[in-house]
């Protein structure tokens, strides 16, 4: 009995309790909890932040690829003819695969 009289009255309350309850459950023990997504956000951030280097270091050689072609004359022949398989009119293309 002398435990329960130094307990206060709000924290006896059900109400109280149940909040209280409800709060600790979902902070640490559901499947969304603070942590656990905290954590899965934190990851996926990283991924994305990987990706987006990536591709803007791919974006970056392809602007000096794009550069080359327009600058070079030879370069745009030579690309034209390893991506698209052109040929001049007197030629004959043999495609070896890999």
């Amino acid at each position: 009995m002398k435990l329960l009289a130094r307990i206060p009255a709000w924290l006896k309350n059900k109400y109280t309790i149940t909040s209280l309850v409800f709060v600790i459950w979902v902070l640490f023990f559901d499947d969304q909890d603070i942590f656990t997504t905290y954590f899965k956000h934190k990851s996926e951030l990283r991924t994305l932040e990987e990706s987006r280097n990536y591709y803007l270091d791919q974006i970056k050689i392809t602007k000096s690829e794009l550069e080359q072609l327009k600058s070079d004359k030879s370069t745009l022949e030579k690309y034209a003819r390893e991506k698209y398989w052109m040929k001049k009119e007197n030629e004959d293309l043999f495609i070896l695969p890999e």
